[in-house]
């Protein structure tokens, strides 16, 4: 028997049971579309990650407090105090793959004009601070040296911020010059910033008010250290260089001898991408095996659909057997039957796990990505699972003999 005729005879034994063919691709269906879903959303966010990370330019570089420890135990790196002025300022005149550099030091508190209020945070920087981290003014300036000089009660502030204290304004230019008050303080807005939106994190972008760093130094928090310093390196490419030449600055800065640790941490953008990629690809790995439990069990049903059907033929295939049929005709024959329900759900599962992909990047504002890879895969796992388990009743019924099946009630 040729090919040809194994296809229609598996086809036609295929469409006798409908409801039972449709019930054995299902658990097929739902885990090709539970993978191909799981790898095509872990690659959207993948990309989401890097569209964001790059927006913010790739070539900053952030350095820390480091994290202090008394007595074995880690105190975390909130209250260090190990940055200054100086270092900002060394880095600015002696670092030769640096750029630009700001200060940054931050507090959190009510923030209130008129009748609106809003709990937010105030960040304080240099002149530098909107270029490095790629903040583009909609409307406005930014502030100035002899701002920061002056400790001027000056400020930029985001998208979010004029929503929830001017809910009225509908053009940003109407918002310069207006007053608003932080912890009772009032500050003049300057300047209003282009939106960003969530970052890969969540976190709103636009909720942010900018100042001169030593307004937000001597004005709110009362100090003299730094919370963090941002770096833009001169390009990418020198991002390391630029991380080695800060680091040896700062330990000189701060007589570090050469048996003690660093008391900063320094980390770029392409480090804190890499470090989020890495978790995602684990985190995507990690559901795409958990989703395809449901393909294995999927293949358990095939499984168990064709000892059922070789059951219930048992003298059908006696009767091919006693008019020629060898026995790896009648193994092809289950084998194709098996491989056509496998098949069959995969391209069903592949259409609705991208469906659901689909769906799933518009609801959580991620770009469509479709994975190639996955789809190539879900083929070869397809026709392997028909083959795999559809072996076995395919060569029980292969093994029979054709008297004893002829016999069979």
């Amino acid at each position: 028997m040729n090919i040809a005729n194994l296809l229609k005879v598996a086809i036609d034994a295929i469409l006798r049971n409908k409801t039972r063919t449709l019930l054995t691709i299902l658990g097929v269906v739902i885990g090709i579309s539970s993978v191909i879903a799981m790898v095509s959303l872990g690659q959207s966010s993948q990309q989401s990650i890097t569209e964001q990370v790059s927006s913010t330019g790739t070539n900053m570089i952030m350095i820390m407090n480091a994290n202090q420890r008394r007595g074995g135990v880690n105190m975390g790196s909130s209250n260090a105090q190990s940055l200054s002025i100086s270092d900002a300022e060394v880095i600015e005149k002696q670092a030769t793959y640096i750029s630009m550099v700001s200060p940054l030091v931050s507090a959190s508190g009510q923030i209130v004009c008129g009748n609106n209020n809003a709990q937010g945070s105030l960040q304080g920087g240099s002149v530098d601070l909107l270029e490095i981290r790629k903040l583009t003014l909609a409307a406005g300036t930014n502030f100035s040296t002899e701002d920061i000089a002056k400790y001027s009660k000056v400020c930029v502030i985001g998208q979010t911020v004029v929503n929830n204290l001017f809910p009225e304004v509908s053009d940003a230019t109407e918002v310069i010059g207006k007053d608003i008050r932080f912890k009772g303080i009032p500050l003049k807005v300057i300047g209003v910033l282009e939106s960003k939106g969530n970052n890969s994190m969540g976190q709103d972008q636009d909720d942010v008010i900018i100042a001169p760093y030593t307004t937000v130094q001597k004005r709110f928090l009362g100090t003299n250290y730094l919370q963090m310093i941002y770096c833009s390196a001169v390009s990418e490419e020198y991002a390391d260089d630029a991380v080695r030449e800060v680091s040896l600055l700062l330990r000189e800065n701060h007589r570090l001898s050469y048996e003690q640790n660093d008391d900063f941490e320094v980390r770029t953008q392409a480090e804190m991408l890499s470090m989020m990629n890495s978790m995602t690809s684990t985190l995507t790995i990690l559901l795409a095996a958990i989703a395809s439990i449901s393909l294995v069990v999927g293949g358990i049903g095939i499984m168990n659909i064709m000892y059922v059907t070789v059951t219930e033929r048992t003298k059908e295939i006696g009767l091919r057997m006693a008019i020629g049929a060898r026995g790896k005709d009648i193994l092809l024959q289950f084998l194709i039957e098996s491989a056509i329900l496998s098949l069959v759900g995969g391209v069903i599962g592949i259409i609705l796990g991208l469906l659901l992909s689909y769906a799933g990047s518009l609801a959580l504002d991620m770009p469509f990505v479709v994975s190639y890879t996955a789809i190539a895969l879900s083929f070869l796992v397809c026709a392997a699972t028909g083959i795999f388990f559809g072996w076995y009743p395919a060569k029980k019924a292969a093994n029979m003999d054709p008297i004893t099946a002829l016999r069979y009630e």
